[in-house]
């Protein structure tokens, strides 16, 4: 599939998504549902009590996540903050709250039905510190060194181009910035027809990468102090119902698959600027 087919898919995907929220549906990040009609564990309980009453029920259903970064990235008052993605705009929402009138949050997304929906979720939240931007997260619509924190939910992996996300993510951040997102990571090897469908049961097309290889993309970009934390460790059990019915012995499969994908939080840094003491530094 070409990147441009891959985008129109996540396109319509998450145009589709925005439908259903508005109609009153759970967005649902995989294909396979619990009778909540979710595909639990992946996007459910990602949210505390308190912060799924800090932002309007419709954030909420619109989120298609794996993770929690707003309650990972130790945002500070008065930072400003890029959600890659931003969906339904929950992460933003969340974030312009922690970062208070003196920082900014703001969402990136190429959907349209999804910016509609993120703004009319903060019409209703009333937070005044946000903007929405519409583009690609591998074209960041703004200039070098301009924002603290990068924050995204679950979907770098949507991306057929990486090692363009990070080096963007890279040019926007300040030197000292943080890269802190959720993302879906494999861990060490696995049979590419299962590894297919767990992708699928995740995310509809996740491209997830190995541990390994996005520790290195980070680092061919820039990054530094790179960490990678699971979150979520997904079993065997989680997905059994999903992968036999598309034709797997998920016995025969099961050792390979077994704790190979997870959900995991994601963290760098922007190497911040030497300071200069001597004369002849600046020489």
């Amino acid at each position: 599939m070409s990147t441009d087919n891959i985008k129109d898919v996540v396109r319509e995907k998450y145009g589709q998504a925005a439908q259903q929220a508005r109609a009153g549906s759970t967005s649902c990040c995989g294909t396979s549902r619990t009778r909540d009609g979710c595909c639990d564990p992946i996007t459910s309980n990602l949210y505390g009590v308190l912060e799924s009453g800090e932002v309007p029920e419709l954030a909420i259903r619109a989120s298609l996540g794996c993770g929690n970064p707003t309650a990972l990235a130790e945002l500070k008052p008065g930072e400003i903050v890029l959600d890659l993605g931003s969906g339904g705009g929950i992460d933003v929402l969340l974030s312009a709250k922690r970062v208070g009138p003196t920082g900014k949050a703001y969402g990136l997304d190429m959907t349209d039905e999804m910016l509609a929906l993120a703004r009319e979720n903060q019409k209703k939240a009333g937070i005044g510190n946000v903007e929405f931007l519409k583009g690609e997260i591998e074209n960041i619509p703004l200039p070098d060194n301009s924002v603290d924190v990068i924050i995204s939910n679950c979907v770098i992996n949507l991306s057929a181009d990486k090692d363009r996300v990070l080096r963007e993510a890279f040019r926007v951040l300040r030197p000292g910035g943080r890269f802190a997102v959720s993302d879906v990571v494999v861990k060490g090897e696995v049979p590419a027809e299962v590894r297919k469908n767990v992708e699928l049961w995740i995310g509809c097309i996740a491209g997830a990468l190995r541990d390994t290889e996005y520790v290195g993309k980070l680092a061919g970009a820039g990054f530094e102090q790179i960490e990678i934390e699971p979150t979520r460790i997904y079993s065997v059990a989680d997905a059994r119902q999903f992968l036999a019915g598309q034709g797997i012995d998920v016995d025969a499969f099961a050792p390979q698959i077994e704790g190979k994908f997870m959900s995991a939080f994601v963290r760098a840094s922007k190497p911040a600027q030497k300071t200069c003491c001597a004369p002849s530094c600046c020489s």
